[in-house]
Formats: structure tokens, C-alpha cells, sequence
């Protein structure tokens, strides 16, 4: 099955994306606890992303419903999100990570949704279960070949150049995104 070039912009990008969100995995509770942080904190910093990725989830879709800049809110969610991995760089104790978790649950919320509705929008009928199942299956694979990198990376190296490959990664997922504007491939 053949896909535009939107919607295969849009799968490399995200699975750029994916792999250097992969890397980290259950490293994170690792990390956690390197900085200070116990099972409490780890729990409430998790917790954290996830209400607050959740609720902006429906802010951001809301806000960003209907709008013509989707391809470059996307790119600014992508970005962000490389910014705040760099973040890790700073955290020495439970409470930084906690803000940089809430961070990275913003940055989500900004991308994903956006990510969607485009994905979505460049697919025809024929394709759409097909290429759904794709971009999920990809994003497992890819973020399951990266966990084992990562791992790999912190095991000889450290944290610090992880999040420093993670960042670089994501950032390099935000520019394969950006073609979409270069290129002006249209969007429903």
C-alpha cells in the first residue's frame, strides 16, 4: 500500500521521535532514584505527567481544533519536548524532575494531538486501518529497539549522555517534521 508523502513525513517523524523518547524507558525510575528520589517520589512525578499530559490532551485538542497551524504547532511541541529531555541535564534532585515531568507532559499534549489529526487527515479510506496499525506497530518496535540502547548507552556511559542522544534525536525528529511546512503538502 502506497501512503502520500504527508502521511510518510509523518510516520518518520514520529518514529525519529519515538526512538529517542524510547531510550529512556524503565531507566527512568533508575534515574529517579540516582537524584534523590524514592518510590513516592517517582510515583508522583509519573503521576504528574500523566494528569497533567491527560488534561492538556483536551486543552491543547480544543484549542487547537479547526486551526491552520497544526504543522507548526506540532514542530513547537517536538522541540519542546527535546528541550525539557535536555532538562534531565539540570535535575540533581525529585523535585526539578517533577517539573520537568510536567513539562514533558505539556510538550506531549501539544504534539500528539496535532500529530493525530494530521495523520488522520492525510490517510484515504482504504488506508485507514492499515496505517493506524502501522504507526502503532512502528512506535512499539522502534521505542522497544531503543529502550535496549539506551540501556546500552547508560550502561557504558551515563545518564548525562543519554539525555544528551535522547534531546539530539528528538530534535532531529522536529527537523524530518518540519518538511511538511518546506514542502507545502496539503492538509485537510
Amino acid at each position: 500500500m502506497k501512503f502520500n508523502k504527508t502521511t510518510r513525513t509523518l510516520l518518520l517523524g514520529a518514529n525519529i521521535w519515538y526512538f529517542g523518547e524510547g531510550m529512556i524507558g524503565p531507566l527512568y525510575a533508575i534515574f529517579a532514584e540516582k537524584v534523590g528520589g524514592d518510590i513516592l517520589d517517582i510515583t508522583w512525578a509519573w503521576s504528574a505527567y500523566l494528569v497533567c499530559t491527560g488534561c492538556c490532551y483536551i486543552l491543547f485538542g480544543r484549542l487547537f481544533n479547526r486551526k491552520k497551524y497544526k504543522v507548526q504547532m506540532m514542530i513547537f511541541g517536538y522541540t519542546l519536548n527535546a528541550l525539557l529531555t535536555f532538562g534531565y541535564l539540570l535535575v540533581d534532585n525529585p523535585f526539578k524532575l517533577f517539573l520537568v515531568q510536567v513539562g514533558l507532559g505539556i510538550a506531549e499534549a501539544i504534539g500528539t494531538p496535532l500529530w493525530d489529526s494530521l495523520y488522520a487527515s492525510s490517510l484515504t479510506e482504504e488506508q485507514d486501518t492499515y496505517a493506524w496499525g502501522l504507526s502503532t506497530g512502528q512506535s512499539q518496535i522502534v521505542s522497544g529497539v531503543a529502550f535496549g540502547m539506551g540501556g546500552l548507552l547508560t550502561y557504558y556511559f551515563s545518564f548525562t549522555a543519554l539525555f544528551i542522544v535522547m534531546g539530539i534525536i528528538q530534535l532531529f525528529a522536529a527537523l524530518v517534521s518540519a518538511q511538511l511546512l518546506k514542502n507545502s503538502i496539503s492538509i485537510k
